[in-house]
């Protein structure tokens, strides 16, 4: 057995959007595509996943705004460890 091919983010891309946006089967992209039926269907699960897709049943404009805030929380949450050190830093030097 050869080794085992490494496909690009973009490649990738491409056919999860045939399946995704097109309304192709897996079997049917990868055939497109001249890759596994198992590796376009992983590819889809892995980048819903990850919120570089839409979740299934889900439209792209409210998959952007989740990712947005995504984004927004992640940066809120590390606002908020910053200033509870902060917080603890200036309490502890006023003792």
């Amino acid at each position: 057995m050869g080794r085992p091919i490494k496909y690009s983010k973009e490649f990738k891309l491409s056919a999860v959007k045939l399946v995704t946006e097109l309304g192709y089967s897996c079997r049917e992209a990868g055939e497109q595509l001249g890759c596994s039926s198992w590796s376009v269907r992983d590819w889809v699960r892995q980048l819903r996943a990850s919120g570089d897709i839409p979740p299934e049943n889900v439209t792209a404009a409210s998959a952007q705004d989740m990712k947005a805030l995504r984004e927004e929380n992640a940066r809120l949450r590390l606002e908020n460890e910053i200033l509870k050190k902060a917080a603890a830093y200036f309490a502890k030097e006023s003792l």
